[in-house]
């Protein structure tokens, strides 16, 4: 099978879209079965190709990128205007059985202009999807109606990355057929630290992620100091780069949250697994997400998980954490404080976090988006 996979965003581009992606391919790497080209972004301009195994090549589309973990309107437009003729040329050039596009704006646009010779499928990953993210609600109404639902439904399949991204997706369009397939997790790369013996220590919370509006960071910070008012001895590291990092610094060192609070900055890949060992709980109070590769790597490591209910979720955290319905300092404050003392239910949720990432690797992912690939391509002959 030859495989034409497209994604606006590409590490070291980009967050857990970018990510997900890069693990998926390294699941289809050396398959005797499977051709792949991959057309993604770089952050100088130019044009590249590289190998990403004996049976992928990688086309890189550069564009002058201001921030690598932050898209501006013009930085997409500049990408979607350069990848379209190369889209089209290799869509020329090979044989392809299937497209396959990370996001389906804009992404899936690229798809949609050569859907007449070349099915494809989209993965839905939750900013390509019309919701709660405020920065993007403009987007959405002059996109939605004249762009988003033509791509979606051309499609040969819509695939979301958890339940509760589909009901979205269903809430915008009613009419689709949605699939699910979930993010997966290295269960190798992740994994529990060894029990440390000693005496108290304060509970070390981690989050991570792109540094956006959408995450509700201040929530995390006032959290935090409410949970030091009241006697709970707790630190929060947070992980990660983007558009509100500055931002956030200056008021973490105006309001005397250092010592309480610590920002890493964006950590390479490598660095993540030694990261999470070294702390005792993930911590989100995200307001969207489609499912979060960070929790998945954080449970992988045995960290519980507190977070506010948002997609994804329901998926993720059963005894192995504690979700809340209000995003507020206070409500998260009240869920953690019952574990600062309780080390031994905070064990309990460790252990049960990791077996509840054992159900999610990359491999039964890339399992199931071979088998959906099968399937169009035989429903596309039989069609002939």
């Amino acid at each position: 099978m030859k495989l034409l996979m497209l994604n606006y965003e590409f590490p070291p581009i980009g967050g857990g879209g970018g990510q997900a992606h890069r693990s998926l391919l390294k699941e289809f790497a050396g398959r005797r079965d499977l051709a792949v080209d991959v057309l993604t972004s770089a952050p100088k301009p130019g044009f590249s190709t590289e190998s990403f195994g004996d049976n992928i090549r990688i086309h890189k589309v550069g564009i002058r990128k201001g921030h690598l973990h932050f898209w501006r309107r013009s930085e997409v437009l500049a990408w979607l205007l350069k990848a379209r003729s190369h889209h089209r040329r290799l869509v020329c050039e090979t044989a392809y059985d299937l497209a396959h596009a990370f996001f389906a704006f804009p992404t899936g646009w690229l798809c949609y202009r050569t859907a007449g010779r070349l099915p494809y499928v989209i993965s839905l990953r939750g900013s390509d999807v019309p919701g709660g993210n405020a920065r993007l609600q403009w987007d959405y109404k002059l996109l939605g109606p004249l762009v988003f639902k033509p791509i979606w439904q051309q499609a040969s399949a819509l695939v979301a990355c958890s339940e509760g991204l589909r009901q979205r997706a269903l809430r915008f369009l009613p009419s689709a057929q949605i699939d699910v397939v979930p993010n997966g997790v290295d269960l190798d790369r992740f994994a529990p630290a060894e029990e440390l013996s000693g005496g108290p220590r304060p509970l070390r919370l981690i989050t991570v992620g792109r540094l956006s509006a959408t995450k509700r960071l201040p929530v995390l910070i006032e959290m935090v100091e409410s949970l030091r008012e009241e006697g709970c001895d707790v630190q929060l590291t947070i992980v990660g780069g983007g558009a509100l990092e500055n931002e956030l610094r200056g008021r973490i060192s105006a309001e005397g949250f250092r010592g309480m609070v610590t920002m890493t900055g964006r950590q390479d890949a490598d660095r993540m697994p030694e990261i999470y060992r070294r702390h005792d709980l993930y911590i989100s109070a995200s307001a969207q997400e489609g499912m979060s590769n960070a929790m998945l790597e954080a449970m992988a490591s045995g960290l519980p998980i507190v977070t506010t209910r948002c997609e994804g979720v329901d998926e993720l955290i059963a005894d192995n954490g504690l979700v809340v319905d209000e995003a507020s300092p206070r409500t998260l404050a009240e869920a953690l404080a019952g574990l600062v003392e309780d080390r031994q239910k905070l064990r309990a949720m460790s252990i049960a976090a990791r077996k509840r990432a054992e159900r999610f690797t990359w491999r039964s992912v890339a399992e199931r988006y071979l088998d959906l690939y099968k399937r169009i391509v035989r429903h596309r002959g039989g069609n002939r």
